[in-house]
């Protein structure tokens, strides 16, 4: 019995990693924590864009800081030209900043966001 158990696990497991890994956009929240700025709070996520994916546009309840890890993104920030970064280059967002992110390479791009936030906003405003 405990191996028919062990066999389900696995089938479930593998199919939600497919299933994970065939999302256009996959978001990994990597931490929340207060700090000393009354009111808000730091938030790191990495986000992954499949190859052509548009992350639409959006703004958040504060700063965010992204790094793109890998691959090849062109962000396109309200009131100004697109900028296009690659692996190991970073952009400033300003707060409630209009902005939308694309994958303009050929594979995988990662960005790791850092955002400095007011507590308990939602973190990702669609623009209407």
């Amino acid at each position: 019995m405990k191996m028919i158990q062990a066999i389900a696990l696995a089938l479930v497991l593998g199919g939600a990693a497919t299933a994970h890994a065939e999302q256009p956009i996959q978001r990994t929240d990597l931490i929340k924590s207060d700090i000393d700025v009354p009111g808000h709070e730091v938030v790191q996520v990495r986000v992954d864009l499949a190859p052509g994916v548009l992350a639409p546009n959006h703004s958040h309840p504060g700063e965010e800081v992204a790094f793109v890890i890998e691959g090849t993104l062109e962000y396109q920030l309200q009131g100004r030209k697109p900028v296009t970064l690659n692996a190991g280059q970073s952009l400033f967002i300003p707060s409630g900043v209009v902005h939308s992110a694309k994958n303009v390479g050929n594979g995988k791009a990662s960005e790791l966001a850092t955002y400095i936030v007011r507590k308990g906003a939602p973190l990702v405003v669609p623009a209407k």
